[in-house]
């Protein structure tokens, strides 16, 4: 019960934590409209996992993961149970319909057990090129192997807790996978099974419970935020740009439509670090998986630039835990003499996407990686007036020219002489 209690009230704190961290966002958000639409993109998307299968291996093992973490996750119920009363299988009385429950989780630890085996080999010995980008060095790389270890050893210790019960066994309801496994054991007295099965239940609890807390540090955060994530994202028309409210009020503002504010002098354009950025910016951050789809159709970091829309999210992320460890230090933010532009995300990124909007479409969870680099650039053209030559000079012309080539209305037609 102890065990129970610290655990849960760390991972209230985690949460709370994260919901500060979310919330120092300041930018701008579209009107949360259209629920019933946004209710059935997280049942399609983050429930149904409809974008995960459009990569079909990769898509497949991860729903067989996923829903093995779900229905397995059932048991649960039964093992606090069992932990907090000091029961022994307290639904098996529930006969054929326990049997079935308890069959249909050890089949699914088997699948998972597989599927993780066939992730890791991807990971380490296929070294698939997504994985293998520069930002998925040191714990990123880490992190990702840790969560694999951690359900090969949380489905395995399932399956020996099922495989040492010998009063399970002998009720020979629902050990479809553990039944094989039993006989490993048979040379083994009572009492030495029932310390195995006791150490396993032990561990597998505990280990779900550390797992549970891992989370938050972990890219597996997406498991819960992956929810509100789709809820929560765009449902405007795919490329479609939002106008920033500083910059129309401006505009208003010259056409007499509105009265300049005394506080005109505090008005910022774009986003140069993460409180200039919204809240549902940050959640993105914090629901990146990490699986590097989005870097993988960049036409920009195809071609070799050195932009990674996933970079962009975890540095958006690291940025955000910093300022948030900055807060719990000073109980407010005190300047670090750092920013998210420039000590995190390079020009050099920014200016390389084309804002084709292939890495939002790509995300298997409605992630936007392109608001986070349009309000960055934003912020440069806007306030630092930095922005490549090739778009200056086209700036220049537009307002020169009323057009982006270097040739007055007057000549513009010479061409088809």
């Amino acid at each position: 019960m102890l065990i129970l209690i610290t655990s849960l009230g760390f991972f209230i704190r985690n949460i709370n934590r994260l919901r500060r961290n979310i919330n120092i966002g300041n930018g701008q958000t579209e009107p949360i409209t259209n629920k019933p639409e946004r209710w059935r993109n997280m049942l399609r998307i983050a429930l149904g996992q409809s974008k995960m299968v459009t990569r079909p291996i990769a898509g497949t093992l991860h729903l067989i993961v996923y829903l093995g973490f779900i229905i397995i996750n059932i048991e649960l119920i039964e093992i606090l149970i069992d932990g907090i009363f000091g029961t022994h299988r307290i639904f098996s009385s529930a006969g054929v319909l326990y049997g079935f429950l308890i069959g249909s989780f050890e089949v699914f630890a088997v699948l998972v057990l597989i599927s993780v085996i066939i992730f890791w080999i991807r990971r380490n010995i296929i070294r698939i090129k997504r994985f293998r980008e520069v930002e998925m060095k040191g714990w990123p790389k880490l992190d990702a192997d840790l969560i694999l270890y951690f359900e090969i050893l949380l489905m395995s210790l399932f399956l020996l807790m099922n495989a040492t019960d010998v009063e399970f066994q002998n009720m020979n309801n629902g050990n479809i996978i553990s039944s094989f496994i039993y006989p490993f054991f048979s040379d083994y007295s009572i009492d030495t099974l029932h310390v195995l099965e006791r150490s396993f239940w032990w561990t597998h609890i505990v280990g779900i419970l550390i797992f549970l807390n891992y989370l938050y540090y972990s890219k597996h955060l997406h498991i819960i935020l992956a929810f509100p994530n789709t809820f929560y994202g765009s449902i405007s028309k795919i490329g479609r740009l939002n106008n920033m409210k500083s910059v129309t009020n401006e505009v208003n503002i010259m056409m007499g439509k509105a009265v300049e504010s005394e506080n005109s002098n505090d008005v910022k354009f774009g986003a140069s670090d993460v409180t200039d950025l919204s809240w549902l910016q940050l959640l993105n951050a914090y629901s990146c998986t990490e699986c590097g789809r989005c870097t993988s159709v960049c036409p920009a970091n195809i071609t070799g630039k050195k932009l990674s829309p996933r970079k962009i999210m975890m540095d958006t992320r690291d940025r955000i835990e910093e300022v948030g460890k900055n807060i719990d230090k000073h109980g407010e933010f005190i300047s670090d003499d750092k920013k998210l532009l420039g000590d995190y995300i390079s020009r050099e990124e920014l200016w390389a996407c084309t804002s084709c909007n292939a890495c939002v479409e790509e995300c298997p969870i409605s992630i936007d990686p392109l608001s986070i680099i349009m309000d960055m650039r934003r912020n440069l053209v806007m306030e630092e007036s930095s922005a490549p030559n090739e778009l200056n000079n086209m700036m220049n012309n537009i307002e020169n020219n009323g057009a982006p080539w270097p040739y007055n209305q007057q000549d513009r037609l010479n061409w088809n002489e």
